[in-house]
């Protein structure tokens, strides 16, 4: 799932939902690449921002 917070439609309520894991904390593992952050773990994502 992606996310623009600065586009318009953005809803901060599903982001948050989707980001924040049940301690309170972003979910782990959490990676910033450029400008993107990778959040929890996605093998499809991790191969498509690093070549895998």
């Amino acid at each position: 799932m992606t996310f623009e917070p600065g586009k318009a439609g953005f809803d901060k309520a599903e982001f948050e939902k989707v980001v924040i894991g049940p301690s309170g904390n972003l979910r782990a593992p959490t990676i910033r690449s450029g400008k993107a952050w990778l959040v929890g773990f996605s093998e499809e994502a991790y191969g498509e921002r690093f070549g895998g």
